[in-house]
C-alpha cells in the first residue's frame, strides 16, 4: 500500500493527502504575452471542464539552455507582468522557476509557488531564500540525484520554517544525451511524506541531443503518464504548446494543447484506480 503524503496547497489547488492528481502545465517558456494568455485560458477552460485542479506554469527566463544563442524568454520584469495577467484574467495559480537569489523577491510578489530547477536542486542558498518567502516550493529532482537524496533537499526547505514542498521527478541521466525514468523512484520519494509530481515531458527530453539544443521523444509522453499515474503520484507536470514543432524551446518533448483532453481523461481513470490502493 502506498502511503498518504502531506497536503500541500498552491492557493486552492491541493497536492497530496490522497486527493486526485493536480496538474501543473503550460508552455516551456514565455514567448510573448498574447500566446501565453491564450494558452492559459485554454488550459483553465479544459481543466475546469474535466475537474482537474490546475496550476499554470511558464518560465520567464530559461537560464540553463544548451547554447548561448538559444531563446531564453522575455525576461524577468516583462515575464512576471505576463504571469500576473494570467492570474488576473484566468484566475488560476501560477508557478515559475528562479535561477538566482536576486530573482526570489520580485518573483514571490507574483507567483503562488516557486520552482527550483533540476540543475539547481542542490543550491542551498537559493533553495532557502525561496523557501523563506513562505510560498510552496516545487523542487525539480536533479537528473543526477537518487530518489532518496531529495530528503536532504526537503530538509533545507524545512530548516527555514516552510513545510510546503513538492518534489518533481523528471528522469535520470542514462549515458550521454539521454534520460530514463525509474518508476521505483515515485513510491520511494512518496515514502518521505511529501507530494510527488511526475514531469512526463522533461522525462522524454534528450539533453543537448541536437548539438546546440535539446531533442526529445514526444511519442513516449503518454505511455509514461499512464505508468506514473498507475504507480501513484500526487501531480502531473506537462509542458504544452499550441504548436510544439514551432516552439522556441523544448518543442520536441512538449505536448500539443489539442492532445491534452484525451490524455487527462485517461489519466483521471487510472488515478482513481491507483488511489483506491492508498491508505
Amino acid at each position: 500500500m502506498a502511503p498518504l503524503t502531506n497536503e500541500v496547497r498552491v492557493r486552492d489547488v491541493v497536492f497530496g493527502a490522497g486527493k486526485p492528481f493536480a496538474l501543473i502545465a503550460g508552455p516551456c517558456v514565455i514567448e510573448d504575452e498574447e500566446s501565453l494568455l491564450r494558452t492559459a485560458a485554454r488550459l483553465e477552460a479544459l481543466t475546469a471542464k474535466l475537474g482537474v485542479p490546475f496550476v499554470f506554469k511558464s518560465s520567464y527566463d530559461k537560464a540553463n539552455r544548451s547554447s548561448a544563442s538559444s531563446f531564453r524568454g522575455i525576461g524577468h520584469e516583462e515575464g512576471l507582468r505576463a504571469l500576473w495577467k494570467v492570474k488576473r484574467e484566468c484566475g488560476c495559480p501560477v508557478i515559475s522557476d528562479v535561477h538566482s537569489i536576486e530573482e526570489v523577491a520580485p518573483a514571490s510578489e507574483v507567483l503562488d509557488a516557486i520552482q527550483i530547477p533540476a540543475l539547481l536542486s542542490r543550491q542551498t542558498s537559493l533553495i532557502q531564500e525561496a523557501a523563506a518567502r513562505g510560498l510552496p516550493i516545487n523542487i525539480k529532482k536533479g537528473q543526477f540525484m537518487a530518489p532518496w537524496d531529495v530528503k536532504n533537499v526537503i530538509e533545507k526547505v524545512r530548516e527555514v520554517g516552510n513545510n510546503n514542498v513538492l518534489v518533481t521527478e523528471r528522469g535520470t541521466c542514462f549515458g550521454y544525451n539521454n534520460l530514463v525514468t525509474d518508476f521505483r523512484a515515485l513510491p520511494a520519494m512518496r515514502e518521505i511524506g511529501y507530494p510527488v509530481v511526475f514531469d512526463a515531458t522533461h522525462s522524454v527530453q534528450l539533453p543537448g541531443g541536437l548539438g546546440n539544443a535539446s531533442g526529445g521523444q514526444r511519442e513516449f509522453v503518454f505511455p509514461l503518464i499512464r505508468a506514473a499515474v498507475a504507480v501513484g503520484v500526487d501531480g502531473l507536470f506537462l509542458e504544452v504548446h499550441e504548436a510544439p514543432d514551432e516552439a522556441k524551446c523544448d518543442g520536441p518533448n512538449m505536448l500539443s494543447l489539442d492532445a491534452l483532453h484525451g490524455i487527462l481523461e485517461e489519466a483521471k481513470e487510472l488515478d482513481q484506480i491507483a488511489k483506491r490502493r492508498e491508505v
